[in-house]
This record gives structure tokens, C-alpha cells and sequence, in this order.
């Protein structure tokens, strides 16, 4: 054989094996392969995150450096898929489809491709139809460089809806649901008619949740967890009074922006906005339960200052889409004309200050006042409560049991209780 031909044999026979290393390279999870050259440079996934909930689902990628990005909605199948550039294949990318969950309202499977070097493509299998948002975070806390992708149902949930299904009304205007049972069309047609009688509505937030943990205590408990939890409780508590109806903001491990917060409780007409928190001091010893309520006029004190810039940097942390705005919620949020507001605000913080007081030490005995962006809604007395000290190890334990839970929730139902009973809320339809 002439001495090029065998050259040509010799390369054909090199490209052969490189296509072959090049496609079992393709089949490997990436924690098993040695990258080609053009990853040299590519960065990797440091971690990834899913946090399914009913209101949406949200998945995480968390980088080193900014991951650019290209994301595409696609039908028959219903599909989601993202396009990375310059991310290399990783162990934490590889493990992002095992998150997935049963449960998950929207996801149902994770797909990792590579569809040319340079590039790394995730496919999102839906089981319905989405809106996606896809926004990219700076590195804040313990946090590096995160690319968010939340998928929202095509028809938002309505929190009002939701609470009046919840006491048996159905979507139509309000009129009770329908039961499998023989009704007769005559009191059928009575149901229909029936409206829901005015009651007192109360819209309680556990704090944190999702990609925001909150204050983490030395034994590794979450304020997010206890906090819910703690909230759970005290809708039973509140909801076992005839007279009261509550709606969580949260009711599972996702996070809900500052604004959000307040419009759910607007848009549910509160009478009354209590966020559920658990503190914490570079110091142990410091220890007690504490309310506060809005100010108009800057802090009562330096650590109401501290906790209140604390606690609204809670959206660069859990994650919000700042692209996205509400014009109206903007406007109403900037309306200063809320010392009625306040006023009540303080009355029932009081007494809730109280109620909590015959559970726990106190860390002080009034109601202090911040600039909380979580307590501006103009029209609804709103407190801010602070369990207990989730970095003292006494309090901590206390947050962690399920009966001390339970006292907590009780405490703080019999404060609003009493404020409601000396200052029932105004009628309305």
C-alpha cells in the first residue's frame, strides 16, 4: 500500500475511534467523564435545586460565574427546554433529575442532553401546560450566581377562590359546591343563592420558605419549618372559632416575594396580617418573644432597625423577578397615609404581646415599630412576631417540639381573640 493511502487509512481509522470515544462520552453521567477539550473553559453547576409547590414550581442552577441561557416553550408534548451555554456536564447537573417528585403539579421528568459541545441542554416533561419566567440572580448570602426558572399554571391561583373553596363555595359567584349526595333542585337552587356570612378573616404568613431558610439554629433547625409549622397550628386554632376564617400565604416550602405577601392578604380582604418569624442574635443569650408593627418615623430601636432591614432583604435571597412589577401594589405600597393603620396595628400587637407572654419570656414588654416592607398594606392592621430566639439553644428546642408548637399557636390565637373581641372590624359585603 502506497505510503498515503495508508495515511488516509491511518486518519480515517483515528477519526473512527474519536467519534466512538466521543459518543460513549455522550452516554456517561458526567461524574464518570473525562471532559473534551472545548469544556476547558466552560464553567459547572455548583448545585441544583427543584421546590414544587401548587402556586409554582421553581428550579435552580447555581454557578460560579453567570449562566447565559436560551429557553423555549414547547407543545404536544408540553416542554420547557433550556439551553446553557458554556456550562460543562457535572455530578450536581446529572443529580437534578432524581429531585423530581411525584407530587410535583407540573414537572414531571428532567431531561439532560448535549447537543453540541459548549452546551448543555435540561428538558423540562410537563404534565400541563405552563407560564415559565426565567431570571438570573447576583451571588447574595451564601449564595453564588443562580439561574431561576419558575412555572406558574396558565390560569393564576386566586387566593380568594382558594378560601372560599376551601369552606365549600365553588367558582360560581360564590355559591356552595355541589356534593355527590341526592339534593333536591328546590333547596339546590336556596344553596345557590346563599353567600358566605361576614366573618373575620385572617391572613397569617409563615416567613422565609424555599431558597430563603431563614435564621438556621445550632442544631441545624430551619426558621422556615418551624415557622410553618407554627402557622399550620394556629389556622387550626383560629380556624375552630365559628367567627374566623385564615388563609396561609404559604402553606408548603416555596418562597413568596415581600409584595406578595401583602396582596394576598388584600386581595382575600384581611382583616388582620400577622407574619410568623423566628429571631435570631449573633449572641445565644438573647432570648424572648417580640411583636412589631410598621413605623412611619424609623425604628424604636437600633435592633428593630436591624431585624426590619434583615428581614426585607428576604427577596434577594429567596428569589424574586424584580423585572416583574405590579403597578397598582407599587402605588398602594408608597401610600403613607396609614396612621389608622398603625394604630390598630399596635392595639393588636398588644395583645398578642400579651398572649405569647403567658407562653414565653418576653424580649420586650411593647410593641416595637420598623419600616417592614412585609407590613405595608394600608388597609389591614399588620404585626410582625418573633416567636422566640431560634439562635438560643433553650428557645431553639422550644421551636423544634411540636407541643411547644402547639402552645405557641394558642398564645398568640388567644391575643387576637381578645383584640377582635374589644374591636370587632367594620361590616361589609
Amino acid at each position: 500500500m502506497p505510503d498515503s493511502a495508508r495515511r488516509d487509512a491511518g486518519r480515517l481509522k483515528l477519526a473512527s475511534i474519536e467519534r466512538r470515544r466521543a459518543f460513549r462520552w455522550l452516554l456517561l453521567p458526567a461524574a464518570q467523564c473525562a471532559l473534551p477539550a472545548a469544556w476547558a473553559n466552560a464553567s459547572q453547576i455548583a448545585s441544583t435545586r427543584l421546590w414544587p409547590a401548587q402556586e409554582y414550581t421553581r428550579v435552580i442552577f447555581e454557578s460560579s460565574a453567570p449562566i447565559e441561557h436560551q429557553l423555549v416553550v414547547l407543545r404536544d408534548p408540553a416542554r420547557v427546554v433550556v439551553d446553557l451555554a458554556r456550562i460543562a456536564p457535572s455530578r450536581e447537573l446529572d443529580a437534578l433529575a432524581s429531585h423530581v417528585q411525584p407530587s410535583d403539579p407540573y414537572i414531571g421528568a428532567i431531561r439532560i442532553g448535549h447537543p453540541s459541545e459548549g452546551f448543555l441542554r435540561v428538558v423540562l416533561d410537563l404534565k400541563t401546560e405552563v407560564r415559565p419566567q426565567v431570571f438570573s440572580l447576583k451571588p447574595v448570602a451564601e449564595y453564588g450566581y443562580r439561574l431561576v426558572i419558575d412555572l406558574y399554571p396558565v390560569v393564576a391561583l386566586d387566593p380568594l377562590m382558594a378560601l372560599l373553596q376551601s369552606e365549600g363555595f365553588g367558582a360560581d359567584a360564590g355559591a356552595p359546591a355541589r356534593t355527590a349526595g341526592n339534593t333536591p333542585p328546590d333547596t339546590r337552587k336556596q344553596a345557590s343563592r346563599k353567600l358566605p356570612s361576614r366573618r373575620i378573616t385572617i391572613a397569617l404568613d409563615p416567613g422565609h420558605g424555599g431558597e430563603d431558610p431563614g435564621a438556621i439554629g445550632r442544631r441545624g433547625t430551619y426558621e422556615k419549618n418551624v415557622v410553618l409549622a407554627i402557622g399550620r397550628k394556629l389556622k387550626r386554632v383560629l380556624d375552630a372559632d365559628a367567627n374566623m376564617r385564615v388563609m396561609l400565604t404559604r402553606n408548603d416550602d416555596f418562597y413568596v416575594p415581600l409584595a406578595e405577601r401583602v396582596r394576598k392578604a388584600r386581595r382575600v380582604q384581611a382583616d388582620l396580617f400577622v407574619s410568623i418569624h423566628a429571631d435570631a442574635f449573633r449572641e445565644p443569650s438573647a432570648r424572648g418573644s417580640s411583636v412589631f408593627a410598621l413605623s412611619e418615623h424609623g425604628a424604636t430601636s437600633a435592633a428593630a432597625r436591624w431585624l426590619a432591614q434583615k428581614e426585607n432583604a428576604a427577596d434577594l435571597i429567596g428569589g424574586v423577578n424584580l423585572d416583574v412589577t405590579d403597578p397598582v401594589l407599587a402605588r398602594t405600597l408608597l401610600d403613607l397615609s396609614q396612621t389608622a393603620q398603625i394604630s390598630d396595628s399596635l392595639k393588636v400587637g398588644q395583645q398578642v404581646l400579651e398572649g405569647i407572654g403567658t407562653h414565653n419570656a418576653l424580649h420586650r414588654g411593647t410593641v416595637e415599630q420598623a419600616g417592614f416592607a412585609v407590613l405595608k398594606a394600608p388597609d389591614i392592621p399588620s404585626i410582625l412576631v418573633e416567636t422566640a430566639f431560634i439562635s438560643n439553644p433553650d428557645e431553639e428546642l422550644k421551636l423544634r417540639s411540636p407541643r411547644e408548637q402547639q402552645r405557641f399557636a394558642e398564645s398568640i390565637g388567644d391575643g387576637i381573640r381578645r383584640y377582635f373581641a374589644q374591636s370587632p372590624p367594620l361590616a361589609r359585603a
